[in-house]
């Protein structure tokens, strides 16, 4: 071994001496302690050794509530005669749920740091930084107040914010909750918008997303003459002439079925509902989130005017025969019939199979009162999907009647699909023009038996099947005004 490899060998061994002594040999340096918070707690509201029997008053709220409970904390200190001292908490890894205002009142534990704040969504496209846990010292005309706001570690089911309050005077910390859900409603982010739940499939936890207003123009919707009216009439209506039903003693609770074939339309009678409510808060539920409809039916009264809409309600709703209905189907029909005669709210289902639905939906009103139909289009509404599904388009057809003849029986999905795959056959040959030769190449090909489950995909095929089962059931439902 050289003179050179033997002074290496020496330093990595005195480097790995060093390393070990750095690791194991040297104390870990002492956290640096905070201003205990109860010492502060107690002295802001005057408590000596009777602090352990202070009442503490305590509330919870929904997660999703997080902007609207950081809005109300807000406006407390601006209120005449109050002054509010907002400190941040130390929250630590297994802190909760052991932290709380008793344990304040009574043991040094815990102390002050940073405010902890998280991103909120408010509207589309729109977020707010909220507090998610700290603690506020109120002045107020009732005297001291101590408030804290602990985020739940959700580890147990999903978060939400556990408010508590204690206060010397009596009736002050009640009060205070109270004055907290009123302004929570004055202040909520919510009310009038869009909103849809998201559900995270691997926690099963969900959020709600602010969906931006569609606008849907009349005459894009094709249906049946008579049937936009009937379904505005029975939605929009009667919000609109709330006062005059409420008036003359008729409930304003309402329930809508529209069912049919997938891929006629029913998403985008939806969408335009949605654009004509303006200042109706509309509650989308579709998939998981469906077995959410008797919470969010609690939102809704407190959003009223609002509209819940409920996309496949089948898959929740089935007859009890099938074997298949649980607790959701229960939960629904009670929120939808536990709403109040004067609750401006409505529940709008879509269904592609009526027949598997509970009868009960349609047992009372205020859970279905109407159910209309929106079925495949006839000659006349295929002619019409024609020309708004070519719009864009530099159609040239030699015999327009003849796409209508052979297209008969499809949905209108089908007819779109249709022009698109039309637009693909003129671009393979560079063309613009989209010819008739264009459209009956696409019609073959999506006529061929090989496209069967293209057909299917589209709807095509399911009307017999869906209005042979429907009819028993639609007997339940009254005459559709």
């Amino acid at each position: 071994m050289t003179d050179t490899s033997a002074s290496m060998d020496g330093l990595r061994k005195d480097l790995a001496t060093l390393v070990r002594q750095l690791l194991h040999e040297r104390p870990a340096p002492e956290r640096r302690r905070g201003r205990p918070l109860g010492p502060l707690v107690r002295a802001h509201l005057g408590l000596g050794d009777e602090a352990d029997t202070l009442p503490v008053l305590s509330d919870r709220f929904p997660y999703y509530d997080l902007p609207n409970l950081h809005l109300a904390l807000e406006r407390l200190g601006s209120q005449e005669g109050w002054s509010a001292e907002v400190i941040g908490v130390v929250i630590e890894e297994g802190v909760w749920p052991r932290m709380s205002m008793a344990s304040l009142l009574t043991q040094d534990e815990w102390e002050a740091g940073p405010e902890q704040f998280a991103t909120a969504s408010i509207g589309p496209g729109e977020t707010m930084a909220c507090r998610t846990s700290a603690l506020t010292l109120l002045d107020s005309p009732d005297g001291p107040i101590a408030l804290l706001v602990i985020l739940s570690d959700g580890h147990h089911g999903p978060p939400d914010l556990v408010l508590s309050v204690a206060a010397p005077a009596e009736g002050a910390a009640e009060r205070l909750i109270a004055w907290i859900h009123t302004t929570i409603a004055e202040v909520d982010v919510f009310r009038g918008k869009v909103l849809t739940v998201e559900v995270d499939a691997m926690t099963d936890h969900s959020r709600i997303a602010f969906v931006a207003r569609p606008r849907v123009a009349p005459d894009e919707l094709v249906l049946p003459a008579g049937v936009l009216e009937r379904i505005e009439r029975h939605v929009i209506g009667a919000s609109r002439h709330r006062e005059a039903l409420r008036a003359s003693g008729r409930h304003l609770a309402r329930g809508l079925l529209l069912w049919g074939p997938p891929g006629t339309g029913k998403t985008l009678t939806l969408r335009y509902l949605t654009g004509r409510l303006d200042g109706t808060t509309v509650i989308i539920l579709s998939g998981g989130a469906l077995g959410m409809a008797a919470s969010f039916g609690a939102l809704a009264r407190r959003l009223q005017p609002a509209v819940v809409i409920l996309e496949d309600v089948d898959l929740v709703a089935q007859e009890r025969e099938y074997g298949r209905s649980g607790p959701i189907l229960f939960e629904l029909m009670n929120e939808m019939s536990g709403q109040g005669g004067d609750a401006d709210v409505a529940f709008v289902l879509t269904t592609n199979r009526p027949d598997v639905l509970e009868p009960a939906l349609a047992a009372r009103p205020g859970r279905v009162d109407l159910a209309v139909e929106i079925p495949l289009p006839d000659a006349e509404s295929r002619e019409r999907l024609i020309a708004l599904y070519g719009r864009g388009l530099d159609l040239a057809l030699d015999d327009p009647d003849r796409v209508v003849a052979r297209t008969e029986g499809v949905t209108a999905s089908f007819i779109k699909e249709l022009l698109r795959k039309a637009r693909l056959w003129a671009a393979e040959d560079d063309r613009v023009t989209v010819t008739q030769a264009d459209v009956d190449a696409a019609l073959d090909e999506l006529l061929h038996e090989t496209s069967a489950l293209t057909r299917v995909i589209l709807g095509v095929g399911a009307e017999d099947v869906v209005r042979r089962a429907s009819r028993a059931w639609l007997e339940d439902f009254p005459d559709e005004e």
